[in-house]
């Protein structure tokens, strides 16, 4: 069996079979069982390397073994780590898992950004009910609040982001895109008029009666933004404004570019 050039550890990844349905649950025990498991293989084949100690070196573009850099130049002109990564999904050839890697170490970093950072994903997938849906739940406090399934019971609580925060969130390993980026790049109406409504200051009256109706009935409302960021003065890496991005594509957003909707 193989094992981890830097840990020495087996390469295989212990997988939780507790909630297979095929595994039958033995209810009536006065000692709960052991979670049945399964063992699948788990390396990166760059020297061979356990993924964890990739994501635990925090250096993702070197071995953490032999501390050679590990990145190759893409297509594109920017970094890539290609692998050949054998895991529970089977063989997969020339995968480049550096964004795997890059978004995992943040996370392990940041763990208080993972809820901004599903909230762009929603942005890109113009999943208007979703989005209300998690910017709700930023609001929600509990007495008992449920810990992180990836925290151990000793670590400190992950700091709550507020609705306002996620909404102004720019993913800094991301081009600093914000929501708003985000869901002009996906051509998604619907979530713009929505990150409008919540984080802009444009005027009530630009705003379709249609909207105001879609929110209301998932029970959300506009705010006073007096103060607050307007979401359409963000700037990604390149100092584009959604707006520019917005007429750089055209299509969907013709009528929408110059007449204030997507700019202050």
């Amino acid at each position: 069996m193989s094992a981890c050039a830097h840990c020495q550890n087996p390469l295989i990844l212990e997988v939780d079979l507790s909630d297979d349905e095929d595994v039958p649950m033995q209810a009536s025990s006065s000692k709960a069982p052991a979670a049945p498991t399964n063992t699948v293989p788990d390396d990166v084949t760059l020297g061979v390397v356990y993924r964890q100690c990739l994501l635990d070196s925090y250096q993702v573009t070197q071995c953490p073994s032999c501390a050679r850099d590990i990145a190759s130049n893409s297509p594109t002109g920017g970094q890539q780590v290609l692998v050949n990564l054998n895991n529970e999904g089977g063989l997969q050839e020339n995968l480049d898992i550096l964004p795997l890697l890059t978004e995992e170490s943040y996370l392990r970093a940041y763990p208080e950004d993972r809820i901004c950072r599903a909230f762009l994903e929603l942005c890109r997938e113009g999943d208007f009910a979703a989005i209300v849906g998690l910017l709700k739940s930023c609001e929600e406090t509990s007495d008992d609040e449920e810990e992180d399934e990836d925290m151990d019971d000793d670590s400190p609580p992950v700091p709550r982001k507020s609705a306002d925060e996620v909404l102004r969130y720019q993913d800094p390993i991301g081009d600093m895109q914000s929501g708003l980026h985000a869901a002009v790049a996906a051509g998604s109406r619907e979530v713009a008029w929505l990150l409008l409504l919540l984080a802009s200051q444009l005027p009530e009256m630009e705003f379709p009666a249609l909207v105001y109706q879609e929110a209301g009935a998932l029970g959300v409302m506009r705010e006073d933004q007096t103060g607050k960021v307007d979401i359409r003065s963000l700037r990604d890496a390149q100092g584009k404004t959604a707006e520019q991005i917005a007429a750089e594509m055209g299509g969907v957003w013709h009528g929408w570019v110059g007449n204030g909707r997507l700019a202050v």
